[in-house]
């Protein structure tokens, strides 16, 4: 399938992460907390993030739904810049109101953002942006993809869904869940966020049902690739996964939220390893406190929003 060949997924890593890859265990953190000793608020901070994407030129972006905002984090930069939003919480097209993920569209240079209160999705110009547009109304998004066509993956968490819009569409399809919520197979449960690999099988975290399922194109259930055995701590069970991410040889990384650590599921495995985290509730370097999205850069370097301690952490690859 030569069209596939120059197109990662997005969130993916450019290089091969071989099975046995390992990242350094202290994290470097890239965002300063959002308030200062004094007790003032950073407005270069951020407060309780969620999603994060990180482009070819390792620019990290990050959701502050507290804040109305999306910032940027320049690589080597000491401090963030808004690029979306910052004018308060409303509906207004200059708002956001707690935006959820946020995308690239390399095509068009601009952020696709869930604007997860106001129900809607936006694409806001990634340069000099002052307003975004509304692209999808009446949508309840959480997490967000796209996939090398160019359609959007929208996961609604309260509507137990997935849908695909194509260019152009306003409705979209139901191409995961849809059934209610539960356990079944054919149904999800509080979906949050979503990886859409190069087949366009899609990846989708549960947060009520403790799992990650696999959406082949086209199918009517999904499989439980990771997770499954219920909430826990034990390496065979989630408690409460939130971001989700994919290598080529189909090894799957969640972001284990209220477990604090980052968990490989290799292809077919029975249980994860630990490649982040797992060191206790904390604010030291080799800890996370309920991370949440996540994302790969172009060399495999990992990205784990570090959400109680208000701060994006970046683990090298070892």
């Amino acid at each position: 399938m030569p069209k596939y060949n120059a197109f990662v997924p997005l969130r993916a890593s450019t290089i091969e992460i071989l099975p046995n890859a390992q990242w350094k265990q202290n994290g470097i953190t890239l965002t300063e907390q959002y308030l200062l000793v004094n007790g003032t608020n950073n407005t270069n901070g951020i407060f309780a993030p969620m999603g994060v994407f990180v482009d070819d030129e390792q620019t990290v972006y990050v959701t502050d739904p507290n804040n109305g905002q999306v910032m940027k984090f320049v690589l080597g930069a000491t401090s963030g810049q808004i690029v979306a939003g910052g004018n308060g919480k409303g509906i207004g097209a200059h708002q956001l109101n707690g935006p959820s993920d946020v995308i690239v569209d390399k095509e068009t240079n601009s952020l696709i953002i869930c604007d997860n209160s106001n129900k809607r999705v936006v694409r806001w110009p990634r340069v000099n942006g002052i307003r975004g547009e509304t692209i999808i109304s009446n949508v309840s998004c959480h997490g967000l993809t796209m996939d090398e066509s160019g359609s959007l993956y929208v996961v609604g968490y309260d509507t137990a869904e997935v849908r695909l819009y194509r260019k152009g569409e306003s409705q979209g399809s139901i191409v995961a869940g849809g059934n209610g919520r539960g356990n079944r197979l054919d149904q999800l449960d509080w979906p949050q966020y979503i990886f859409v690999d190069r087949d366009r099988s899609i990846y989708v975290s549960e947060w009520y049902n403790h799992r990650v399922t696999k959406w082949v194109e086209g199918a009517k259930q999904g499989i439980v690739v990771a997770g499954g055995n219920g909430q826990g701590n034990s390496l065979k069970q989630f408690a409460g996964p939130e971001g989700v991410l994919v290598d080529q040889s189909g090894g799957v990384y969640v972001a284990d939220g209220f477990n604090g650590r980052v968990v490989r599921w290799a292809k077919g495995a029975t249980q994860g390893t630990i490649i982040a985290g797992g060191n206790g509730q904390g604010t030291s370097s080799n800890q996370v406190s309920h991370p949440y999205g996540i994302a790969f850069d172009r060399y495999g370097n990992l990205y784990v929003v570090d959400q109680w301690n208000h701060r994006v952490q970046k683990f090298s690859i070892a």
